[in-house]
């Protein structure tokens, strides 16, 4: 009897594994983020060089498209966040597959500069609306009790965004060119996102799990959310962190090649070195997943925030030095990946799991601006006052970051341990008052 009630408990175990909301969700948006990354964010990745020699325009101008979008994807930031806590990331999310969808379509068409810079406007827009930061609202919004696990593996997801794309696009862009290449990347998005944002986040975790959540306001590992001035100031304190870091890896993902060329590489070993930076990415997912879970989630962004100026110093002195420069793409591809989680699970430890879309919005619109305007200030450094410049520029940039966050911390860590004091003194009053 015994044996035959284990046997009926396995299948209905794993029923409920198939069944979970998280699980649901975190499939559903995994492959929408590989999609819509990969056919919005990623796409002048193989596409801008044919739409230059079809055009005539620069290949700078072809990348400020993708810049306009970044200024808008901040500018309406916190409007979108606002949405989605109002009226659910299901409905933004979904919206916005929709208006990507219509970008890529009337980008495959457009014949002038005006026109073209207007389509990547409203492209922005749609990316705010279904990209990594509405995703990770969506996740707290189905599992608030599991919101930080259930972002670590949807980045995991987005990994292979450009990977899958890039390849698919450049097939594409062969066979049939880079308009109708658009056309098809919009289809694909309306077939694969539109019901799965739809259907895969219709259902939410049962107020059994809700109940019992750390993230819904009750006191957690992390400590209580933060309220009133302090948490305004933990905000404030975080955009700024973010912001910083946002100025260095938003170089990096446009000029890691460059970088590593006056490092002292070669082109060929240049590109062979940068393609490792996604593998780092991955893998630090990987390693934040099995052991940064026993870890409070601002601990991990002091650490995924504090290797990146050592990296820096090893790109430094390692000008001609393979080894050294390998070590820099490694880690810094690590703290970039772990940080995609950080910006997510900080802000849920930190203010919890309401409001949790507006917040995300407020963070995010200073560090999409940053990141839009800093391959530009970069350029005009390293132009004026060559790469040793630009290198300390970042260094400046990241070491800045670990000093905001390590006082963030700390400060942090000062609040906690007077709540806890003062949530000790209530109950011993309570208990005293009972007697």
């Amino acid at each position: 009897m015994e044996v035959r009630n284990q046997m009926n408990a396995r299948p209905a175990g794993w029923r409920a594994r198939l069944g979970d909301p998280m699980l649901t969700a975190v499939v559903a948006l995994g492959i929408t983020q590989i999609t819509a990354w990969g056919t919005s964010y990623y796409c002048l990745g193989v596409l801008a060089g044919p739409i230059g020699r079809d055009t005539g325009w620069s290949r700078g101008f072809v990348f400020l498209g993708f810049t306009v979008a970044l200024l808008v994807m901040g500018l309406v930031s916190s409007t979108v966040g606002r949405m989605i806590d109002r009226h659910g990331a299901r409905a933004v999310m979904t919206l916005g597959t929709i208006l990507v969808s219509a970008g890529l379509f009337a980008l495959s068409h457009v014949r002038n500069e005006a026109a073209y810079l207007a389509v990547w406007a409203f492209l922005g827009l749609g990316m705010r609306l279904c990209l990594y930061d509405a995703a990770f609202a969506a996740l707290v919004q189905v599992a608030p009790s599991r919101g930080r696990t259930a972002i670590s593996y949807l980045t995991l997801f987005g990994a292979f965004a450009s990977s899958v794309f890039w390849v698919v696009g450049h097939a594409l862009e062969e066979q049939v060119g880079w308009r109708h290449t658009l056309v098809l990347f919009a289809v694909i998005n309306l077939i694969v996102c539109l019901p799965l944002h739809w259907l895969g986040l219709a259902r939410r975790e049962s107020s059994k799990h809700a109940a019992a959540s750390p993230a819904t306001g009750a006191a957690s590992a992390d400590g209580p959310p933060l309220e009133g001035r302090v948490r305004s100031i933990a905000i404030a304190l975080f955009a700024l962190i973010m912001s910083l870091n946002g100025f260095v890896f938003g170089v990096v993902s446009v000029q890691l090649v460059p970088l590593l060329e006056a490092a002292g590489l070669a082109t060929a070993a240049a590109v062979w070195v940068a393609s490792l930076k996604g593998v780092a990415q991955f893998a630090g997912r990987v390693v934040e997943i099995v052991f940064g879970r026993t870890l409070r989630a601002i601990t991990v962004g002091r650490i995924a925030i504090g290797i990146v100026p050592p990296s820096f110093l090893l790109l430094w002195a390692g000008t001609g030095s393979v080894p050294l420069v390998v070590a820099f793409t490694l880690l810094m591809g690590a703290s970039q990946g772990v940080l995609t989680i950080v910006r997510g699970a900080v802000p849920l430890a930190l203010f919890g799991a309401k409001g949790y879309g507006a917040v995300l919005g407020v963070i995010a619109t200073p560090v999409l601006v940053v990141g839009a305007a800093s391959p530009t200030v970069f350029a005009w450094i390293v132009d004026r006052w060559g790469w040793g410049a630009g290198r300390v520029s970042l260094l400046a940039g990241c070491a800045t970051a670990w000093l905001a966050m390590e006082v963030m911390s700390r400060w942090y860590e000062r609040r906690r341990a007077e709540s806890a004091g003062t949530r000790v003194a209530h109950l011993r009053g309570t208990e005293v008052g009972h007697g």
